[in-house]
């Protein structure tokens, strides 16, 4: 039997870790919190997960939580008219809604890698509680077939260099921060099904707005994020969690009264429902090198790390999980080497390309042709349920997104 070491207990390494599992391997699962901590600890992500990402989920029946999650079914636009909050709030100059092919949905983190482990240590797995450091993975890469590093912060990461080619952005583009409450009201427009909310404010940033289920049940999460040194660059070194969330509306009162308007009675789900950060989205090299000489392979985030502009990071770390996993059932006995460590991260990247050219897209001003396409989904249904669906399939912008001719040969074939 093969042994396997998995590094990190995040959305892929644990989806990993329990698919090798079911698959007769031998797991270690290395956290350096318990599932209790987890579950009682701060918010980690805001996780809307599409239709690809949660099937992923489903083939290995890990979607515990998919009958109690609210089904979002669409994905909203508005866009704040340029310098309409200079004289007061802002006022909108786009809104509309795609529908989504298949639901998507959003469970806190804090819940699902809580009872993931749990679920791998019932089914006998071997679940160590440690902070790993370079010097454990050294020893560990001795004894294990294959070690997998899932653990996307601290010094782990330091063993994958950044790709410069694919990493265009060396800072921070946005200032995140988050907040997970209750009491939010439905959109006067939609009540009738839950859709994820875009909210662009140009030259400011964006608030995205989404249903969840939470350690409380039903929920929303308030996201900004915030162009830095700009209006919404305001929340780091805040800590008291009611200041946050003052912050957050305080600020969606200004730059989206439209959202605002629902927020009024919000209050936190609780006292670790907030999260305010940023970093530079960065792909890195995918095999890290021991010490000892040994090697090992970064996993999701480790490797790929995009900004939440696109909601796409758990999808990532998903279809990431997915990849793995087939590779390495597809190489049976055969030493897990750096050509296949090269050749299973390429196979993600196939995938994961897609994702940061997008990402990277929508961190920058956008230009006039993508505005168009934005502004015509106002009008023509099928544009705005195309570019929604992109969000699970986001190769698909390739066909209609980035070249101004592809746009206006899109938008002339549905006029």
């Amino acid at each position: 039997m093969r042994k396997i070491l998995v590094v990190g207990a995040g959305q892929s390494g644990l989806q990993l870790a329990l698919g090798l599992q079911s698959h007769g391997y031998e797991v270690t699962l290395m956290s350096n919190r318990t599932a209790d901590e987890i579950r009682a600890g701060r918010v980690m992500s805001t996780q809307c997960m599409f239709h690809t990402a949660l099937q992923h989920e489903r083939d290995l029946q890990l979607n515990f939580w998919e009958s109690q999650a609210p089904k979002i079914e669409g994905l909203g636009v508005s866009v704040a008219a340029p310098g309409s909050w200079a004289e007061g709030p802002a006022a909108r100059a786009i809104d509309w809604v795609g529908k989504l092919d298949g639901y998507a949905q959003s469970v806190d983190q804090r819940v699902k890698m809580a009872g993931w482990m749990e679920t791998f240590a019932q089914r006998g797995g071997q679940l160590v509680i440690h902070g790993a450091a370079v010097g454990d993975l050294d020893y560990f890469s001795r004894t294990y077939d294959l070690v997998l590093v899932s653990a996307g912060k601290g010094e782990l990461v330091s063993m994958f260099a950044r790709d410069p080619e694919r990493s265009p952005y060396s800072e921070p583009q946005r200032a995140l921060a988050v907040a997970y409450v209750h009491g939010l009201g439905p959109r006067p427009e939609h009540p009738e099904f839950d859709a994820a909310r875009c909210n662009l404010v140009p030259g400011v940033g964006e608030l995205f707005i989404m249903p969840t289920f939470t350690t409380s049940g039903r929920a929303d999460i308030l996201f900004w994020e915030g162009i830095p040194g700009g209006p919404l660059d305001v929340f780091n070194g805040v800590k008291d969690p009611r200041e946050h969330l003052s912050l957050t509306l305080e600020l969606m009162e200004r730059y989206t009264p439209w959202e605002y308007a629902r927020a009024t009675n919000v209050e936190l789900t609780d006292a670790g429902g907030t999260l305010a950060g940023r970093y530079a989205p960065t792909v890195r090299n995918p095999i890290g090198r021991l010490p000892g000489g040994g090697l090992v392979l970064g996993v999701a985030d480790v490797v790929v790390a995009n900004d939440p502009i696109t909601g796409q990071g758990s999808n990532s770390a998903s279809k990431c999980a997915a990849a793995y996993l087939a590779s390495i059932l597809e190489h049976g006995d055969k030493p897990f080497d750096e050509e296949w460590m090269q050749a299973t991260f390429d196979r993600y990247w196939e995938i994961a390309q897609h994702v940061t050219k997008w990402t990277n897209a929508m961190l920058a001003p956008p230009p006039e042709h993508i505005l168009n396409l934005i502004g015509a989904a106002g009008e023509l249904q099928p544009a705005a349920d195309r570019f929604a669906n992109a969000f699970d399939n986001p190769a698909d912008f390739e066909n209609f997104f980035y070249e101004p001719e592809k746009t206006a040969a899109y938008l002339a074939s549905l006029s």
